[in-house]
């Protein structure tokens, strides 16, 4: 039995039809995402490890029907719509197709990974008891934008202009935008941010926040700066210019450092709950997991491009450096 996975397009038709085995019903998991199939194979990976562990191999005894929205937000409650339809035995969407997922169903099992606060989104009511049909993964990441900040000005301190790159509108993204302003303003340090909307802002918005005089970036989360990491490490080296970003696999790209969850991590766990729900739990009851692992990841490489040096009690504190 072979997956089919959808490239979905905003305003196209998808199916996900049920998979009939020795006519008997297997369970069909819905891998709902609002990023790219090539951003995150490894997360894809990870959340399948997970579901084997718990019991479940795809085209044994569960499929699994992949839709991407490819980063057109717009298009999610459309595409959420047409996923409820097709009722899938449980949905695992990150944070804005959860959401969008939630609004259409009461009754189909929801698992989320989200570095926001899925209480504040609406996910769930709480942490530790969901209820509905909710529950899934918080990774901390949105959440660290302070620290991000701080250790970017520690390699850097002479930094007259910190510019922030920011896809503005989300809770997480916005939040974390307040969070690295309030460290800014605590230690008297400019800042300026730029906000990107689509991949084609990306390398106008660096080329300005150069422009500018700005001395570090400091990248934001959410899905569209996490899927559009080539774009923006390439037009970073183009400027050469030291950033920060929040995920491992920008520096595996030749980003500078990140300081953020790890988001396999997450995705494995969300795959052992998917695997719980379909034995028979119920959303409701499974706490929302609190996935902690956070990675501090230094390029020398790339910091040698620049003409930087870590502090060697900085780069003790690395829990990876890239040679």
């Amino acid at each position: 039995m072979r997956r089919r996975e959808f490239i979905a397009f905003v305003g196209a038709a998808i199916a996900l039809p049920r998979v009939v085995c020795a006519q008997q019903q297997i369970p069909v998991i819905a891998f709902f995402n609002s990023g790219t199939p090539s951003t995150n194979v490894k997360n894809l990976a990870a959340f399948r490890d997970g579901l084997n562990k718990a019991g479940f191999v795809e085209g044994r005894n569960v499929a699994i029907e992949i839709v991407w929205a490819e980063n057109r937000f717009d298009g999610l409650e459309t595409l959420a719509a047409e996923v409820i339809a097709q009722r899938p035995s449980v949905i695992i969407s990150n944070t804005l197709a959860a959401i969008r997922a939630k609004s259409s169903t009461t009754t189909i099992p929801i698992v989320f990974t989200t570095g926001s606060d899925p209480v504040r989104d609406g996910l769930v009511s709480s942490l530790s008891r969901p209820g509905g049909n909710v529950t899934g993964v918080v990774f901390i990441n949105a959440t660290v934008g302070g620290k991000r900040f701080d250790l970017l000005r520690q390699l850097v301190p002479k930094a007259g202009i910190i510019a922030m790159l920011v896809n503005p509108g989300t809770a997480e993204t916005d939040g974390e935008r307040a969070e690295v302003q309030a460290a800014a303003q605590a230690v008297g340090q400019q800042i300026r941010i730029f906000e990107i909307r689509k991949t084609s802002e990306i390398e106008p918005a660096v080329a300005a926040a150069v422009a500018a005089g700005v001395g570090a970036l400091l990248i934001g989360t959410g899905t569209l700066l996490f899927n559009n990491r080539m774009p923006i490490v390439e037009s970073v080296a183009r400027h050469a210019i030291p950033a920060m970003y929040s995920s491992r696999e920008s520096v595996m790209a030749g980003g500078l450092m990140s300081y953020g969850a790890s988001l396999p991590d997450a995705f494995h766990q969300a795959g052992l709950y998917a695997g719980r729900i379909l034995k028979g739990e119920k959303p409701g009851d499974l706490p929302v997991v609190q996935s902690v692992k956070l990675d501090f990841v230094i390029n020398l490489k790339t910091a040698k491009t620049l003409g930087l040096q870590f502090h060697p009690q900085l780069l003790a504190t690395a829990d990876e450096v890239i040679e």
